[in-house]
């Protein structure tokens, strides 16, 4: 008697089972290899259902944190039209390569960076690329990067849930996301664009940052709600995720970006995080 198609069997059934060359439901594996010349324990995406949230200063600022705890960090600057992160990082060179792949650049303090910014002929160029276009970039900055030993990798998408995070979420094994917003009034809907397209990728989602919190009065230390009381506390537990830190509007940090020199930043807003990335 043949054996019966199981459609919600294991990864350990299918490799047992007789139908595992022909069962439809077998999900196919759409992860592209990396390059042979990149060892990445981890890749953390960093996500945010719209823009204009700070999400690459929150994506600089992990890194440096796991710099500053010894590990080795790459960044790869997914979003190929409003790339910040080489500038943030004073990186301004253009990534070279050989027949193996390309060079990613390295910051002052390590930090291993890949993004279209090193590839262009001048910063300023724009870049008017359609969707595919730019999903098929995101996925060689993996494949064609020789990214050599590295803790992790953090991913710097771009804002929404379009081709690109599509991209990476099928093409890269993402270990996890993190989910940056702010507290303005349609924040609840907007993280939970983003949480649910992680889900439905069954990528984790590690946990919410949110960036703009508040501001610290520099004379009298009062906090001052700047966008609106923060409802990010409920808006985790309602959706059975956590939040990582609250990031309030930090003249000094601005300042480090404005000068270039994120690779000395320390982001003391965000601590005791790196461990949950493990």
């Amino acid at each position: 008697m043949a054996e019966e198609q199981n459609s919600g069997c294991s990864p350990e059934a299918c490799s047992s089972c007789a139908h595992a060359g022909s069962c439809k439901s077998k999900k196919e594996d759409m992860k592209a290899p990396a390059n042979p010349y990149s060892q990445v324990k981890k890749v953390i995406g960093v996500v945010s259902g719209k823009g204009g949230v700070g999400k690459s200063m929150v994506t600089a600022s992990l890194a440096r944190l796991a710099i500053s705890q010894g590990y080795t960090v790459g960044i790869l600057d997914a979003d190929i039209t409003g790339p910040s992160i080489p500038k943030m990082y004073g990186v301004h060179e253009s990534a070279v390569g050989n027949e193996e792949g390309m060079f990613p650049c390295i910051a002052k303090d390590g930090t291993k960076i890949m993004s279209v910014n090193l590839l262009l002929e001048r910063e300023s160029d724009p870049v008017i690329w359609r969707g595919p276009i730019i999903a098929g970039v995101v996925t060689q900055f993996w494949t064609d990067v020789m990214w050599g030993d590295r803790d992790f990798l953090f991913v710097d998408m771009p804002p929404g849930t379009g081709d690109v995070p599509l991209t990476v979420f099928q093409s890269l094994p993402v270990d996890g996301v993190v989910i940056v917003t702010s507290p303005q009034d349609l924040v609840q809907m907007i993280v939970e664009k983003a949480y649910n397209m992680a889900k439905q990728m069954n990528i984790p989602v590690l946990g919410i940052v949110e960036n703009y919190s508040y501001l610290e009065c520099p004379e009298c230390g009062k906090r001052i709600s700047v966008f609106g009381e923060s409802h990010i506390d409920e808006i985790a537990e309602n959706l059975g995720t956590e939040v990582l830190g609250k990031m309030p509007i930090d003249p000094q940090l601005a300042e480090i970006v404005e000068q270039e020199k994120f690779y000395e930043a320390e982001n003391k807003y965000l601590t005791n995080i790196i461990e949950r990335f493990q």
